[in-house]
């Protein structure tokens, strides 16, 4: 199912067709395309959101459709042409997406443990020897999607803080996901690397990678979470519906595959600190995602 819905997704994605107008009629919607980041591998994000699917169409009344793309590339030109109605967002890829079409609108980030943010980790492989900063210089150090938060840029800007810069003390390879980039570390292909640090706990409690193989060597400032947003093409009633369905989510059933404790509003002036890291970095947020 997530390959058929990738392989549709990046169709409509990769069409060429202008971007819509914010201003644009809104026509009524058959069904409620949601966009997820592709932040772990795809059959594992479709099936943590399974109980949100199936809360939205009882409470939206409406079919969902839950699309996972290759790459965080592929999610931001589907978003900023309207091809999904919701899109669920890593920050850097929202703030890239927000600043090609400033008609989509965040709307709820998870709410977990009292915060609405997160960190990175900074993993070593331990028979290597990578137990601090400094043994990671003149080091392999993966990294996820050029476009992704926790396992690129906050990564990468606490690397940074450590004195390390990219290519000329290490060597940066992008392999795409977080859990990849665990992987990559526990097997020692990569001496280095940075993920999500929700993602590094999640995989370690699943026993996908063995703990006993790494040594955390760092965690990054807070980042805020990852937001969800609407694309132009819903009209006010089901916009104010999505919200609302959203903020009252309370099932723990429900909330424990997103790892969240609820829901709470987001705006826009959330990601300054991202656009600020970005500029610390001097990174080109155009040049972070391929052209189609």
């Amino acid at each position: 199912m997530a390959a058929c819905c990738c392989m549709a997704f990046l169709t409509s994605a990769c069409s060429g067709e202008p971007k819509p107008s914010p201003t644009a009629q809104s026509a009524p919607v058959k069904t409620l395309v949601v966009a997820l980041v592709p932040d772990e591998d795809a059959a594992t994000v479709i099936q943590d959101n399974q109980g949100l699917k199936s809360y939205l169409e009882i409470t939206l009344d409406v079919p969902v459709e839950l699309v996972v793309s290759t790459d965080y590339s592929t999610l931001i030109e589907a978003a900023t042409r309207n091809k999904s109605n919701l899109t669920y967002f890593g920050p850097l890829s929202y703030v890239i997406a927000r600043s090609r079409a400033t008609f989509l609108e965040p709307f709820a980030v998870r709410l977990k443990d009292g915060a609405s943010t997160y960190k990175a980790v900074l993993i070593g492989n331990r028979e290597q020897g990578i137990d601090s900063f400094d043994a990671v210089r003149g080091q392999t150090v993966a990294l996820g999607d050029p476009a992704s938060t926790g396992s690129r840029l906050f990564p990468q800007l606490r690397l940074a803080e450590a004195g390390l810069q990219p290519n000329v003390d290490y060597q940066p390879v992008f392999l795409g996901t977080h859990d990849a980039v665990a992987k990559a570390v526990e097997r020692g292909t990569a001496a280095a690397g940075g993920l999500s640090q929700v993602i590094y706990e999640k995989l370690v409690e699943q026993g996908t990678i063995n703990p006993d193989k790494l040594v955390v060597l760092g965690t990054s400032s807070a980042i805020p979470q990852y937001p969800w947003t609407m694309g132009s093409g819903l009209n006010e009633e089901l916009r104010q519906a999505i919200k609302q369905s959203f903020y009252n989510l309370k099932d723990p059933a429900l909330l424990q595959p997103l790892r969240a404790d609820g829901f709470v509003p987001a705006q826009d002036s959330d990601y300054d600190s991202i656009r600020h890291a970005a500029r610390v970095l001097e990174l080109s947020l155009p040049e972070l995602v391929t052209k189609s």
